[in-house]
């Protein structure tokens, strides 16, 4: 005899999170901008009345946003004192080795109110947060602020998958670098780090690579990580003499024929045996998630005019373009799930 297991009654709990997630995420930005994770690393804890003097709010609002990031995970509270969580300590306090508060920022201050435009650009087609006279991406923008504020976000995005890729086998074989569209030259700095015997080449537009000389600089590796200024579509080949190319973050910013393109160019830069790895949130091959790739897809929408593709997607267009004996890596940190590698 067999008995069926009681069905689960429908609730609209699933649509109460979904509706209401920017909830936690502006309390984030809030307590971020504000500064409370700072304050509370420097004097080692308080009470709300406590961080309501020092951050000159009052203690009504204090109380409250104290209540919510311990509800989040973001603070716990012991003998009556709010202090930060292990996360917080490690991700959210300036001048970590670890911050992650670039991210933050950026996801406040630009991303927060593109998606309150995604309506529009799905019926559009178009990305609504262009600069409307020049119709140029962020992305490729000369203004120094929307770069700074980007590729401090994307170095903080990226530190965590250098340190996962430092991992990878393939990597341990090869002895130089190129990072293809490398930003900031977070992940090559990470992977210097743990091989020693590994150099590196950032290449990237020319007011993105003055930006990563300088994390370069601050991380004591300039000996051994150059920068080569360039664009991706450029006539003329990508910088030569490097038996490795990565891509990360890279091709979900650009249409199909743009990543066929990118992928030609990158094997004809690379010597007989050479490989390419190319990381990312991928989506998966059935299209039915996972949430964080197929969410920053729509962040593409708004954005940009690319999407997150599947592991299959590149896999094809790989070969397409003369890579060979393609195969996928799992990957779980915050700017990548996997990575796709061809010889």
């Amino acid at each position: 005899m067999t008995t069926t297991a009681p069905q689960q009654e429908l609730t609209p709990l699933l649509l109460m999170q979904l509706a209401t997630g920017f909830w936690a995420s502006k309390a984030l930005f809030a307590a971020h901008e504000i500064g409370l994770f700072s304050l509370l690393a420097r004097r080692d804890g308080g009470t709300a009345d406590q961080v309501a003097a020092d951050l000159e709010i009052a203690e009504r609002p204090a109380e409250m946003l104290l209540t919510a990031c311990a509800s989040l995970g973001l603070l716990d509270k012991r003998d009556g004192r709010y202090h930060n969580s292990p996360v917080a300590a490690k991700y959210l306090v300036p001048g970590g080795p670890d911050y992650f508060g670039g991210f933050i920022a950026f996801n406040d201050q630009r991303i927060y109110g593109s998606y309150g435009r995604l309506i529009e650009a799905v019926r559009s087609n178009r990305p609504v947060g262009w600069d409307a006279a020049t119709q140029r991406s962020f992305f490729d923008s000369a203004d120094t602020t929307i770069t700074r504020d980007f590729y401090e976000a994307m170095h903080a995005l990226s530190t965590p998958t250098g340190q996962a890729l430092a991992s990878v086998a393939d990597i341990r074989t090869r002895s130089r670098l190129l990072d293809i569209g490398g930003g900031s030259g977070a992940i090559p700095i990470e992977l210097c780090r743990a091989r020693p015997g590994l150099t590196a080449t950032v290449f990237d537009l020319p007011h993105v690579t003055e930006f990563a000389a300088g994390k370069i600089a601050a991380a004591g590796l300039s000996g051994r990580i150059g920068t080569a200024a360039g664009d991706l579509f450029a006539p003329g080949p990508y910088p030569v003499g490097h038996d490795v190319a990565l891509l990360s973050l890279i091709l979900h910013s650009f249409n199909p024929d743009q990543d066929r393109q990118i992928l030609a160019k990158t094997f004809a830069c690379l010597p007989g045996g050479g490989l390419v790895l190319i990381s990312e949130l991928l989506v998966d091959d059935d299209k039915t998630g996972p949430p964080p790739a197929a969410l920053m897809s729509l962040t593409m929408l708004v954005e940009d005019e690319g999407r997150n593709y599947t592991a299959a997607e590149y896999e094809h267009w790989l070969t397409e373009t003369g890579f060979r004996r393609t195969r996928r890596i799992p990957l779980d940190v915050p700017g990548a799930n996997g990575v796709i590698i061809g010889r």
